[in-house]
């Protein structure tokens, strides 16, 4: 008997990313696409029991930094366990193309400092068979992945590809410096890029402690990288910007805007670590405005706390600095942790100071005791103030360090902590709710496949569907419907992906079938699986039946299949006319 359909996904409650009610349906998929939402009755190749599963789009991050792992691998982990089937990498002006030999090493310096990804990885795992952005996508179309893979052509390869060390000295651009980032960036739009990003702000430095090329690049040279979407008619603007001066710098997102005829999201967090954090409702405002007066801006925003994990495995933990922990610092783990429990070890440690790195950006937070807790398994990701460890501290009668330091020694030494630096400033994800709720904004900035030992928070979407729809027990919860339609259909739309993130006919079958009741998220773990070995922390799901990437099943009760249906998505995708 000859089976016309691939896939039948046959029951399920369908909560298909535009918002609307759930209600029970069978999918129907030919050809990687959906063909029928309904009722089908013709029989499939392969059929799925969907009966007493949630059903919704696959989802779509557009906040990564795969950059260097789409090189080597082919299953984007964490991302991959939490439901998504598209990302977007290239973010915050930072990546691997356009770069002529001599600047590889300025470059991969530049990623370990931003993105926090080991320097021995990147060097093992780049196979740099590229120099220019069009070459860097022709060798990324000839791989496969678990899920569809898009890029921005960042700015900081594009400053130093043109201007070499002047570039990286951050010095003025010429005008022939602008023509050719102009035609750079029109070329990599061309070649399938979806726009370009850059990064503005001060935390993003290089591991040697310089700024990124392209902090504080001069409005005429953004205008030369926005004509050159301009000059394709597609592509978007992804930027982070420090908002000094916030009136000022939301001027010069509306000029891009509308000079380019392009649509700019912006990353924003809340807290008290400059004007972005503290005048974050009027960016949103800002954003909403403009968009409503067709300049179309979005603030991405994060679903929970911009954490760090801290961690004897990990970047930093709250003695990084100390003395006598540097002298342990390169001995086996095991033989580490088995020191540190030495009494002695324990007294000197503890009355050493701990002066932060002043090349680590986020080294200060190793002390931020009064937002530092014990994660936890199951993570909680919203404990009140009186659980952080310096109230826990005071309560037992011992310092901040002395507990942070046995906590951490828990676990045979694996035990970590979590100290939040933004969107927790007042002990609630509250103004996380806001932000995801103000028309101005779309989420982002789960940051998968960077900063592998400090963040994880790449799980997101798990964390939105456990958290924010079921779990949530200090405030408001959230829709299902809303939140479904945050994370597929909304992102999708905001980076120009437009044939998917909604269940219906012609649109692409990507998938995911979840028991909402069985959904768990873990705590982050270290894994020892990158190039030469190399450290990240990962995050494990539990409740996704069937993850869907084209039809075919990538992942099946949290395992992968093998199964690498995923490619390129070469630029912007239009709208199914089905």
């Amino acid at each position: 008997m000859t089976h016309d359909i691939d896939l039948v996904v046959r029951g399920g409650s369908l909560v298909d990313g535009t918002g609307t009610d759930p209600f029970k349906a069978d999918i129907a998929v030919k050809a990687g696409r959906i063909v029928a939402v309904g009722s089908v009755a013709a029989r499939a190749r392969e059929e799925i029991d969907a009966r007493g599963l949630v059903v919704t789009p696959g989802f779509v991050d557009i906040h990564t930094h795969y950059d260097g792992q789409v090189t080597w691998e082919n299953r984007l982990v964490p991302s991959s366990n939490h439901g998504v089937t598209s990302v977007v990498m290239g973010n915050c002006g930072v990546g691997f193309a356009p770069c002529r030999p001599d600047q590889r090493e300025m470059l991969v310096r530049l990623m370990e400092g931003v993105e926090d990804i080991p320097h021995p990885v990147l060097v093992e795992g780049l196979p740099w068979t590229w120099e220019t952005y069009p070459q860097y996508l022709d060798f990324l179309a000839a791989r496969q992945y678990d899920m569809d893979i898009c890029a921005y052509v960042p700015h900081a390869p594009i400053r130093v590809y043109v201007m070499g060390q002047r570039g990286a000295d951050r010095e003025p651009a010429t005008a022939s410096d602008l023509a050719q980032m102009e035609h750079i960036v029109r070329d990599a739009v061309q070649a399938g890029a979806m726009g370009f990003s850059t990064s503005r702000t001060f935390f993003h430095r290089s591991s040697d402690g310089k700024s990124t090329p392209s902090f504080e690049a001069a409005e005429d040279e953004l205008m030369a990288l926005a004509r050159g979407l301009k000059a394709c008619g597609k592509g978007a603007m992804q930027l982070i910007t420090d908002f000094d001066e916030p009136d000022q710098t939301f001027a010069l997102l509306r000029r891009l805007v509308e000079r380019s005829g392009r649509p700019l999201s912006v990353s924003l967090l809340e807290g008290t670590y400059g004007p972005m954090t503290m005048r974050w409702r009027d960016v949103l405002d800002w954003a909403a405005g403009a968009t409503a007066a067709g300049l179309p801006i979005k603030a991405q925003v994060l679903s929970r706390a911009i954490g760090v994990m801290l961690g004897h495995e990990l970047t930093l933990n709250t003695f990084y600095t100390c003395p006598s922990y540097v002298q342990l610092a390169q001995l086996p783990f095991d033989e580490r942790i088995r020191e540190l429990k030495r009494p002695e070890t324990r007294a000197r440690i503890l009355a050493e100071s701990a002066d932060p790195d002043p090349t680590i950006v986020l080294g200060r937070l190793a002390r931020e005791f009064d937002h530092m807790f014990l994660l936890g398994d199951p993570p909680d990701y919203e404990q009140s103030l009186e659980q952080s460890i310096a109230a826990r501290a005071q309560r037992l009668g011992v310092t901040p360090e002395e507990l942070a330091y046995d906590l951490m020694l828990e676990r045979d030494g694996r035990n970590n902590l979590y100290v939040t630096l933004c969107n927790y400033e007042h002990g609630s994800l509250d103004s996380s709710l806001e932000m995801m709720r103000h028309a101005g904004a779309v989420l982002g900035l789960g940051d998968g496949g960077a900063h592998c030992g400090t963040i994880c928070d790449g799980s997101y979407p798990t964390f939105m569907l456990t958290h924010w729809v079921r779990d949530r027990t200090r405030g408001e919860r959230l829709p299902l419907p809303a939140v479904v339609k945050w994370l597929s259909h909304d992102t999708a739309r905001a980076v120009g992906l437009r044939d998917r993130g909604v269940i219906a006919p012609g649109f692409k079958a990507d998938l995911n079938l979840i028991n909402l009741d069985r959904l768990r998220l873990h705590a982050p773990e270290v894994a020892h699986d990158l190039p030469g070995g190399g450290r990240r922390l990962v995050q494990r799901a539990e409740g996704y039946a069937a993850t869907i990437v084209s039809g075919v099943v990538v992942q099946r009760d949290g395992a992968p299949t093998g199964a690498l249906p995923g490619r390129l998505v070469r630029g912007p995708q239009a709208e199914p006319d089905y």
